[in-house]
């Protein structure tokens, strides 16, 4: 596989740099980690239903929609530092 330049600002060029150097590793290799430790969003799609899916046939729980809109407020409360009342 040919390699290839990606343009970043400078500050984020070093922060790579020192990340890369406390793992003891090559940018590199740092970037090719951190590209295949996160997950697109289809990934996350196919995880979210089949975790859904084992909950429903291991535990007998059924989620629904709202169950799942409720769950995503409460993220996105947690997220920006707002209080949530119940989870």
């Amino acid at each position: 596989m040919a390699d290839t330049t990606v343009k970043v600002d400078p500050a984020v060029r070093d922060r790579l740099m020192v990340l890369a150097r406390e793992r003891g590793m090559t940018m590199r290799d740092l970037i090719a980690e951190l590209a295949g430790a996160t997950p697109t969003q289809e990934e996350l799609r196919k995880r979210y239903e089949e975790t859904k899916a084992y909950c429903e046939t291991h535990f007998g729980v059924t989620f629904t929609e709202e169950d799942h809109d409720r769950v995503e407020k409460i993220w996105q409360d947690l997220e920006a530092g707002r209080p949530v009342d119940s989870l």
